[in-house]
């Protein structure tokens, strides 16, 4: 998705700005008019393509296939009034996402946005490897025509993203001003993201955070990695707080609130400090998270799988809703397997009693 921009808000309603309503294949010649004078080039081009994402047609801008009085541009190149563009945008390489009769639990919806409890094991939008069986899917058949075009047809509605593996609250947009205005919200951090896990490790302190950059792997191109140079142009600040809810031998419950959205945050911030999510492949080295895990000598047949998936889930959200002005909070029960793992940590590695009775999930000990 490309980054909210202060541009974002300009409306520029005087000049016919009818958008064109498939993936063209055939070049297309505009004219500026003088009321997109100072609009950024990107955002002047998805107002009239609107089923391609702003992050598309940057990528266009910079291939040199949207040209300017003849000549390439940048993304933030202000239109002026009479400039000629030239948009030659790829071809599609796949057709649209298609709807798809995928069961969605709703926690909360309106006119304007839902909210969604994405299960794990489910990819938010259409990409290489995943064209089906998406939420994207499943929304275009639950909402129809009532989803945002911001990002374009692919990521209809989408106004951010969880890890495929990743379960839990995700914001639906159903418009593209409500998009506009909850992107703004991600964007200066007005939104409250509270995630759950259980960690291979115990972190050194029950409160704390972590205030680690990140950047993407030199050779792992799934992987992120935190940097301590202050200098690296490659990384990003990132900040996450960490409570620990409940500890167990060698392992943790934490509550994390990330105060920045960075690829991977959580996970990288908590292998770095030595407590991986439970079955992260990627930072644990683990893909699954067995009963054998925690019973020394337990006899094979009596192993089970308790999770299968990073033990990593969104928990809940809380923002302002940005047609109404009122604060939503929207939370996400732990799923069955989170629970499962959780309940075996208790039985097989207790260590103190639980701390803090949060939400629908925490019991006694």
């Amino acid at each position: 998705m490309a980054d909210p921009d202060p541009d974002d808000d300009i409306v520029a309603d005087a000049e016919a700005l009818l958008p064109i309503p498939v993936r063209s294949r055939e070049p297309i010649d505009l004219i500026a008019k003088i009321k997109a004078e100072g609009m950024r080039l990107d955002l002047y081009v998805h107002m009239h393509l609107q089923d391609f994402s702003r992050s598309e047609i940057q990528k266009a801008i910079e291939a040199d296939g949207i040209l300017v009085n003849g000549k390439p541009s940048k993304p933030s190149y202000k239109v002026r009034k009479n400039d000629r563009l030239h948009i030659a945008m790829p071809a599609p390489e796949h057709d649209l996402p298609v709807p798809e009769d995928i069961p969605l639990d709703i926690l909360y919806q309106d006119e304007f946005l839902a909210v969604i409890n994405k299960p794990s094991d489910m990819v938010v939008h259409p990409a290489k490897g995943n064209w089906s069986g998406t939420l994207v899917n499943a929304l275009q058949f639950h909402f129809r025509e009532h989803l945002s075009r911001e990002n374009g047809a692919f990521r209809a509605g989408i106004v951010h993203r969880l890890d495929k593996d990743t379960s839990g609250v995700i914001l639906i947009a159903k418009d593209d001003q409500t998009h506009r205005e909850c992107s703004n919200q991600f964007e200066t951090r007005k939104v409250f993201k509270e995630y759950v896990a259980l960690t291979a490790g115990e972190p050194d302190r029950d409160t704390d955070y972590i205030e680690a950059r990140i950047k993407h792997h030199p050779h792992d191109r799934e992987k992120m990695i935190v940097t301590h140079d202050p200098a690296d142009l490659e990384a990003k600040d990132a900040l996450s707080y960490y409570e620990v809810l409940e500890r167990f031998r060698s392992y943790a419950l934490v509550r994390i609130q990330p105060r920045t959205g960075r690829t991977h945050q959580i996970r990288v911030h908590l292998a770095s400090v030595g407590c991986p999510v439970v079955a992260d492949r990627l930072y644990g080295g683990r893909e699954r998270f067995t009963l054998a895990d925690l019973v020394p000598d337990l006899p094979r047949g009596e192993d089970e799988i308790l999770i299968a998936r990073q033990a990593l889930h969104a928990f809940r959200l809380r923002f302002r809703h940005p047609r109404k002005g009122e604060w939503l909070e929207v939370e996400a029960p732990l799923p069955p397997d989170i629970r499962r793992a959780l309940e075996a940590l208790r039985v097989h590695r207790p260590w103190h009693p639980p701390r803090i009775v949060v939400g629908h999930f925490q019991a006694s000990a």
